[in-house]
Formats: C-alpha cells, sequence, structure tokens
C-alpha cells in the first residue's frame, strides 16, 4: 500500500466525525496549501503531505491540547514506519506540536513552518465561518448574541492588531492577508455584518 492510499483509507475518514471547524474540506486545504508552501523548501514532499494529515488528528480529545495529542497519534502510527525513519517521523511530530496558533515560540523546523503557515488560512469569509461553525457545534445553548460575543471575543483575541496569531513566513501571502483583515475589521460595524452573514447562512441549513 502507497503513503497515500493509507492516509486516504485510514487517516483522513476519521475528520467527518469531527466538528465543521476540523472536518476533511479544512484538512484538505491544509493539505493543498502545504503542498504549495513546500515547492519553495528543499523539503521531502510525502512528510510534508502526512504532516498536513495528521496536524488536526487529536482534536477530538479536547482543542486545548489536540497539537499534543495529534503529534502522540503519529509517533504511535506503527504503520507510518513502512515510510518514514523514526528520525522523520519525530521531525514530524514536532511539527504538528508546533503548528498551533497560539504558540508563542516559532516551529522548530521547515517543516513546521510550512504546516503552521498553511493551517491559518487566512480569508475572511474562511475565518468567520469556521469560528461560527466551532460555536454552533460545540456552545448550542447560546443564543445569536452569546456567539457574536463569543466569536467577537475570539477574533479579537487571535486576529486583531496584538493578538496571539504569529506569523513564521514574513512577507508572504499570510502576512499580507492577515493586515488587510485587521483592517476590515477596524470599521466601525464591521465585524457585526460578517458575523450575521454569517450566522444567518449557517442556522438556517
Amino acid at each position: 500500500m502507497l503513503l497515500k492510499e493509507y492516509i486516504e483509507q485510514e487517516i483522513l475518514p476519521r475528520y467527518e466525525k469531527y466538528d465543521s471547524a476540523h472536518r476533511l474540506d479544512h484538512i484538505g486545504a491544509v493539505i493543498s496549501r502545504s503542498a504549495d508552501l513546500a515547492a519553495g523548501y528543499d523539503v521531502d514532499a510525502d512528510m510534508v503531505y502526512a504532516i498536513a494529515a495528521y496536524h488536526d488528528l487529536g482534536i477530538c480529545f479536547g482543542r486545548e491540547t489536540h497539537h499534543l495529542t495529534s503529534a502522540r497519534m503519529m509517533r504511535e502510527d506503527k504503520n507510518l514506519r513502512q515510510w518514514f525513519s523514526e528520525e522523520q517521523i519525530e521531525t514530524m511530530a514536532q511539527a504538528v506540536e508546533d503548528h498551533r496558533a497560539s504558540a508563542k515560540s516559532a516551529p522548530r523546523s521547515v517543516y513546521g513552518r510550512i504546516v503552521a503557515e498553511a493551517d491559518r488560512q487566512i480569508d475572511a469569509d474562511t475565518i468567520v465561518r469556521r469560528t461560527i461553525e466551532y460555536g454552533l457545534d460545540h456552545y448550542p445553548q447560546y443564543d445569536r448574541q452569546g456567539h457574536f460575543n463569543r466569536f467577537k471575543e475570539h477574533i479579537s483575541e487571535k486576529y486583531a492588531r496584538g493578538g496571539y496569531l504569529r506569523i513564521w513566513i514574513p512577507g508572504g501571502e499570510n502576512d499580507r492577508k492577515l493586515k488587510v483583515f485587521q483592517s476590515e475589521i477596524e470599521k466601525p460595524g464591521a465585524l457585526e455584518a460578517m458575523f450575521d452573514f454569517w450566522y444567518g447562512k449557517l442556522t438556517r441549513k
């Protein structure tokens, strides 16, 4: 069996049961963006692919430590020894550990920088939609105002100027898009308008 076959048959289907913000559409986007970013570096394409595929695998055990759980699941997957050495698996697991947006230090390798950047997906609609989807899945008891308050707090803490999100490839597409998004959400009423548009679409499903 090829690596791609194994991941497509045994790893990716697990995401189908996860919350809306961490299902196959997100993982597929991270895999694609990781491959695009990797083209600019001297890296192993199979390692990049595997890291992207496993990076959120532990989210089902809790968001706060999912990066650590995902890395542990990667280290414990004996099937990966068919394609990678122990050293390569450790490098990949460290990249998974380092991908979190709230990480205070830079990823330990170029592989970590690639998956971290690919995971950012700094697009206004994507950010707003995924943030609301997460709230709807995890806080079903909230009314519209409760969801908006949680949404506003998350966006402000993570994406606003001075927020905890770090860009590890300065000058790249994410760096540019983050500055544009920050300018947009600083406009009076813009953040609530973005929220209302997607909240309406998602709750009418």
